[in-house]
């Protein structure tokens, strides 16, 4: 029976009454900003026109929807204390070499999308195959987010699952369509705001129950207390994560090719006014990422011992809801997980809509066209988004938890894909053939190694670590095939690709902004701190 049958009129009006009042709140933002996206460009690339701290609220939401809520809480109910490596180890690093070293190389190029910047540095066909594989990526992703909003109504309301995908996309699609970039940004910073305070109250509720984190942590068996001290050394057939996994698969591939190539969080710090504002973007979300574990992990390891153990992962957060808090804080709650899952969900859509226009239907179908008629076909394409998310919202459903399904995705396409910018940032011997071929081929090779795992060929102590070397596979095999195939292939001449290849001057630039060093230092201190602390 669903929750909210069991309670009172007054409590069911009250939590409809929240949830009612964020939907009214976040069409009402997509709608202030029409006006202000009338053209191409301001509706797909807000126009560099917001604040850094805009869009570090902005940075910080697009990675706290299902990934964040749902996925973590899940995979903490499963792996434990393990899980905050996704925060730290997971995050941090990477967080630190794109604010340093990458943002100031994207902001230079001029390039609107991490394509059009793989076409200045290699050419047309390779921008093609990266905007499809985004495309793909972001439709997968964009489905994780509805398979989670299905499982959350279903447990408070007892929809369907496609009644809820169809409730959910109804409302994402008309923001998103009404305001574009811009709009989306703003309304991502007030399901930001609504996510932490719904979560705020139930990890305290949750440390006063189990007398603070410490006994939190004694509830739990002894393997899931630690980050590190539990983990062997290389044991990937038997152990559900290991040390090399974690730092070369998880804190080195996995970690840096999402932070480092993720479109939606690139394109966030793109948005600020200037350098200063891209690169601080990624550092002061940075610190944000360091604490938020507590409003996700605290309630995951508390499902160990209040829920039963036949509930699925993936219904963690929501059942720890139905828990500890009462009817009059339900709504808020509810409203949480459906900010931070709705921020993910429309922040994919934007992104294929942009990708698919500025980088497909402009150059390759429609070139030099109206600025109304990429308007258009910008808000066509989020329509066609969203069906194929309801397609790839089904697949979800074969995984365990979502978090072993996403990073099963980013294996797949990120891996091979950080491995061509790496190379493409950082030298200039590497060819547009041989870019192609290492991308193409590490993408193959993960596909290979995780259909191998499907079929029993290969043997892994978890899902999460054959993700984790799934990735460490993708990564070599496009890096060395990519270096191998550059030695009997043209480059292109070293002053064609000056600005979207790092070089001293952009050393030098980056390091003039001190503020943002001494940001970086103090966040990467404050996270090996963290981790010792934790061990």
């Amino acid at each position: 029976m669903p929750y909210l049958a069991s309670l009172s009129a007054a409590y069911l009006h009250a939590t409809f009454g929240v949830v009612c009042l964020y939907v009214i709140g976040i069409l009402a933002a997509g709608y202030l900003f029409r006006r202000r996206s009338e053209t191409a460009s301001q509706f797909l690339h807000a126009g560099k026109m917001l604040p850094a701290g805009v869009t570090s609220l902005a940075f910080l939401a697009a990675n706290c929807g299902a990934l964040e809520i749902m996925g973590l809480a899940a995979a903490s109910a499963k792996y434990g204390m393990l899980t905050l490596h996704f925060y730290w180890i997971g995050a941090i690093p990477a967080i630190i070499f794109l604010a340093l070293f990458m943002m100031p190389v994207y902001a230079q190029s001029g390039a609107a999308t991490l394509p059009e910047f793989l076409r200045l540095r290699y050419n047309d066909t390779l921008q093609m195959i990266v905007s499809v594989s985004l495309i793909v990526m972001m439709g997968f992703v964009s489905g994780i987010s509805l398979y989670a909003i299905a499982s959350l109504l279903q447990v408070f309301l007892g929809w369907n699952f496609f009644a809820t995908i169809l409730f959910t996309l109804a409302i994402t699609s008309c923001y998103v369509s009404l305001g574009g970039l811009k709009g989306t940004i703003y309304s991502e910073v007030i399901q930001l705001a609504i996510t932490v305070a719904g979560l705020v109250p139930l990890t305290y509720l949750i440390l006063r129950r189990f007398h603070g984190l410490h006994g939190l942590v004694a509830s739990v068996p002894d393997p899931m207390r630690h980050t590190w001290a539990s983990l062997p050394a290389i044991n990937p057939k038997t152990a559900p994560m290991d040390v090399l996994g974690v730092i070369a698969g998880l804190g080195f591939v996995l970690s840096f090719g999402y932070w480092c190539t993720d479109f939606l969080l690139i394109q966030r710090a793109l948005a600020a006014r200037d350098m200063r504002g891209s690169v601080n973007t990624p550092l002061i979300a940075g610190f944000a990422k360091l604490v938020f574990p507590l409003l996700v992990v605290v309630p995951g390891l508390a499902a160990f011992s209040v829920l039963s153990s036949d509930v699925r992962f993936d219904e963690t957060m929501p059942r720890v809801m139905t828990h500890f808090y009462g009817p009059a804080m339900l709504g808020l709650g509810v409203s949480a997980i459906l900010a931070s899952l709705m921020s993910a969900l429309a922040g994919n859509i934007m992104g294929i809509a942009t990708i698919w226009t500025h980088d497909v239907y402009k150059p390759r179908i429609a070139a030099a066209k109206s600025e109304s008629q990429y308007l258009r076909m910008g808000r066509l394409s989020i329509a066609a988004a969203t069906v194929f998310s309801i397609a790839s919202a089904y697949l979800a459903l074969r995984y365990s938890t979502m978090m072993d399904y996403l990073m099963l995705i980013f294996s797949l396409f990120n891996a091979p894909l950080f491995a061509t910018m790496l190379l493409g940032v950082f030298t200039r011997w590497t060819t547009p053939v041989a870019a192609i071929a290492g991308l193409v081929s590490g993408m193959l090779a993960a596909l290979a190694m995780n259909l191998a795992v499907h079929f029993g060929l290969l043997h892994y102590g978890s899902q999460m670590n054959a993700n984790f070397y799934g990735a460490i596979v993708a990564f070599f095999v496009c890096l060395i095939a990519s270096s191998l195939m550059s030695l009997f292939t043209q480059a292109k001449p070293a002053a064609e690709i000056e600005h979207v290849t790092f070089n001293s001057r952009m050393l030098r630039s980056t390091q003039a902004l001190r503020v943002s060093w001494l940001l970086a230092t103090l966040l990467l201190a404050t996270c090996i701190l963290i981790n010792i602390s934790f061990w």
